[in-house]
């Protein structure tokens, strides 16, 4: 096997039978998903998983829970989180954990946390779940964070269990997964207010906690589970999802891998490792072989847009986490263009359905993830490709697109309805809005050519590509273009993809992934938090941690 294949990589399938850390519980219209971590089931040694606190591996379960919910129990309309453990929800990210890890294990685990949290908000938004963060005991750091993303925020009434964000105070960091900017954008929490939360280490309980706005209400642990019920059945009662409909099951993902990279039905990723660059390849299928909503339920999993979308987001996952010295992704496609602006046409006259519905959001959170991979992106659109629609947006969530220019001028791109709102970045404005900054003149001028195949010429006429090099210079252009790319610093290269793929509009999540990558990223490697004597390294040792006090 291929040394870029690593034996030790991270693998993202798991299935409940397989859970170490999460139970789910389904009862009519209300789920409980609960928390009670394995100390000795870290994801990699070196550290116990403590006081209810978690890794990377107890997120892939919470994400994978969080599907399943999605697609197999279609009639649960409200989720409780809670936790198996006595007088603790949950206490964070294990900080052993991110004392031993690499700055890049730490971002990527912070990346994919903070995704899962926002794929809760997406299913509030998208989906009629609505969550309830049961908080039956000490709720800290990302455990709040996880509490954070939820509807509402109910902790325990018994002296003593808190909400806090005390990563500043003890570790010399930032809360890594969008809690500093959920306090201020969602709660609400007033600054002079957030301002002491954040930097107090034993947090905030009692009737502070809800004047303060850091949760919704404080219960006495006598009427807790009572009213944590009620809830559930409250925001149930306001939820479209079907009652009595059957569940798609999610059966694992089937890939094989060899020295060449991961292989899936529709999707491919061939890795060079010489030129620190993949190809990832995504195929249409040979035809449309579902219209009508009997056909999508029988096909269930398998259904293309569904199958493709879930092996293309676990190898975007595999990429990003397994393979960081792999700069640059060439996006392609392969297949017939009109299969999927045809398929792209039966998702929009059903997309009322439920399941439907579930398979945008997976299109929409697999596509938004590949907007904020820190890689450089490129698509290439050659002859046989099939970058229309739903894999238009491909090419559109990309920092650069070249379209060869074929002699026979067969090679086009496509335009659909999906392009215009249904699968929007984080940013929540399509990628056509975006690409535009909203200019009603380019959008409108894209909008009216919807439902056409267009020439290289047309593309490039209204800005939907960068490049349109022909037979003759292809090669040339996109060999230097790449080799260029990969001789940049990776550093550099991505703050300016950060700082360019979302224009001038900004939302809490597009919040969130900058401060992320700005903020986080450089603490993280600061002295003061990893050195020697920084706050992170030293913490549990009785040591205090020895600060360089100058601001810069």
């Amino acid at each position: 096997m291929d040394t870029a294949i690593k034996h030790d990589a991270v693998d993202y399938r798991t299935e409940p039978s397989r859970y170490k850390h999460w139970s789910l519980a389904v009862d009519g219209e209300v789920a409980t998903l609960t928390l009670n971590i394995d100390e000795d089931g870290g994801i990699r040694p070196g550290y116990k998983l403590k006081l209810n606190s978690y890794d990377l591996g107890v997120d892939i379960e919470l994400h994978d829970a969080l599907q399943r919910i999605r697609f197999e129990h279609p009639s649960v309309r409200s989720v409780v989180f809670t936790s198996g453990k006595p007088k603790i929800f949950c206490s964070g990210a294990n900080i052993y954990m991110l004392g031993v890890s690499t700055h890049a294990w730490k971002v990527n685990f912070c990346k994919f946390t903070n995704e899962t949290r926002n794929g809760i908000e997406d299913a509030s938004q998208y989906s009629g779940l609505k969550f309830i963060a049961a908080c039956n005991g000490t709720t800290a750091g990302g455990g709040y964070e996880l509490a954070l993303a939820c509807d509402e925020i109910v902790l325990v009434d018994d002296r003593n269990s808190a909400v806090s964000l005390p990563e500043v105070p003890l570790l010399g960091v930032l809360p890594g997964t969008g809690g500093l900017t959920r306090v201020t954008d969602k709660r609400k929490v007033r600054r002079d207010h957030a301002d002491i939360f954040c930097t107090i280490s034993e947090g905030v309980r009692g009737k502070r906690a809800v004047e303060w706005r850091l949760v919704d209400a404080v219960v006495k642990q006598q009427q807790f589970a009572e009213h944590i019920a009620e809830r559930a059945k409250a925001l149930a009662a306001g939820s479209d999802r079907p009652a009595g409909a059957r569940g798609v099951a999610l059966p694992g993902l089937e890939r094989s891998v060899d020295a060449a990279g991961y292989h899936y039905e529709f999707v491919d990723v061939a890795i060079d490792a010489a030129a620190r660059s993949a190809t990832l390849t995504v195929r249409a299928p040979a035809a449309v072989t579902a219209t009508t909503v009997a056909e999508i339920e029988a096909q269930g999993a398998n259904w293309w847009p569904l199958k493709m979308a879930r092996e293309l987001d676990d190898a975007i996952l595999n990429l990003r986490t397994n393979h960081l010295d792999i700069g640059l992704w060439q996006l392609r496609t392969e297949g017939d263009a009109e299969v999927v602006m045809d398929i792209d046409a039966t998702l929009v006259a059903h997309q009322a359905h439920w399941f439907v519905r579930e398979t945008l959001g997976m299109l929409r959170r697999t596509l938004a993830r590949l907007d904020v991979s820190s890689r450089s992106l490129y698509a290439l659109i050659e002859p046989g490709s099939c970058f229309a629609g739903t894999l238009l947006e491909i090419a559109l969530a990309a920092d650069r697109s070249y379209l060869r220019d074929d002699e026979g001028g067969a090679n086009r791109i496509g335009l659909t309805a999906m392009n215009f709102g249904p699968l929007p970045m984080v940013n929540g404005l399509s990628r056509i809005a975006s690409r535009f900054y909203q200019e009603e003149g380019p959008v409108a001028a894209v909008k009216a050519r919807k439902g056409e195949l267009l020439s290289a010429a047309e593309a490039m006429e209204l800005g939907l590509v960068t490049a349109i090099p022909d037979d003759l210079d292809w090669a040339d252009e996109v060999r230097i273009a790449c080799e260029e790319r990969t001789s940049l610093s990776p550093d550099a290269l991505t703050g300016l993809e950060a700082n360019l793929r979302f224009g001038i509009t900004e939302t809490m999540n597009t919040r969130i992934f900058g401060r992320l990558s700005a903020w986080q990223n450089w603490i993280f490697i600061r002295p003061n938090a990893v050195g020697e004597n920084g706050a992170l390294k030293l913490f549990g040792s009785g040591k205090k941690a020895q600060f360089d006090w100058k601001r810069v």
